[in-house]
């Protein structure tokens, strides 16, 4: 197998003489994907084999029936659902969840090592009521319940950032400095936070100088224009190359996740926004 950066540069009529397949494009510093559920008119096939066109690595939130499919086509589950008991109202902050959720570990965690998914994703779950110190102090403990199993297999929990203004009221995990707090406390190379771009910005903005600080709690980005969390183009308010860049900059080696709900054409939307995240 010849590592696909090694395409680059190469040219189709040396490969096609040599009797190789024709190499795919790498788009980019960054390891991107994208988001299944975004485009759910569209087969998981006929997405994975677009993807693949467009450069990028692979397809973000499947469930475990779908593991497979992407590595038909070169790519992999770049993050999975691992614990269907864990919902983003019902999470890690209450402790009554807690024993669900790492029965469902104990089994989810291992099927995603063994499919290859670098990522599973974790959610804090509403407050209904917690103060945010409570919340946190009760997500630490159900991670510190689990983090063995992540670390085991190799497959990083990743606590997304949603926000609680427009989406997802009440939500806990709405700012970063609340994840980052809970991840330091567990202090697991397997816990980690999934960087919501398109939550956090409605939530506090500060995007480039918020991840600079913070990169070494963050294992996954998601992408989503704001307003509305439709297509990276000239209508949304964040300059998502630049965005891009900083995170690049940055030698970030994890998964940049397109999440956004495509308008008009949404391969077209989607090739649009890879092109403009190629940094």
């Amino acid at each position: 197998m010849i590592p696909r950066r090694h395409f680059i540069g190469t040219s189709l009529a040396t490969w096609a003489t040599a009797g190789l397949p024709t190499p795919l494009p790498v788009a980019g510093r960054l390891k991107q994907s994208v988001s299944r559920w975004c485009y759910k008119d569209i087969s998981l096939g006929k997405l994975c084999a677009a993807a693949a066109r467009m450069g990028l690595q692979g397809i973000d939130l499947l469930e475990p029936a779908d593991y497979d499919t992407p590595r038909r086509y070169g790519l992999r589950c770049t993050m999975g659902y691992a614990a269907d008991v864990m919902t983003i109202p019902n999470g890690l902050s209450r402790r009554e969840n807690h024993a669900a959720i790492e029965k469902a570990y104990r089994t989810g965690i291992p099927q995603a090592a063994k499919a290859s998914v670098p990522n599973v994703i974790a959610f804090s779950g509403n407050r209904r009521g917690l103060s945010d110190e409570e919340g946190a102090a009760n997500a630490v403990a159900g991670l510190n319940r689990v983090k063995t199993i992540a670390e085991d297999h190799g497959v990083t929990i990743c606590i997304e950032l949603l926000n609680s203004k427009v989406d997802h009221p009440d939500y806990m995990a709405d700012h970063t400095d609340w994840g980052v707090r809970v991840a330091k406390e567990v202090n697991s190379p397997r816990v980690k936070l999934l960087y919501d771009i398109y939550h956090m910005q409605i939530m506090e903005g500060d995007l480039i100088d918020t991840i600079r600080k913070n990169i070494q709690w963050i294992g996954h980005f998601h992408t989503g224009g704001v307003p509305g969390r439709h297509n990276l183009d000239g209508t949304q308010e964040v300059n998502w190359r630049a965005v891009a860049r900083s995170i690049a900059d940055l030698r970030f080696q994890g998964y940049f996740a397109h999440e956004f709900v495509p308008q008009g054409d949404p391969l077209v939307a989607l090739k649009q926004a890879v092109q403009t995240c190629t940094v």
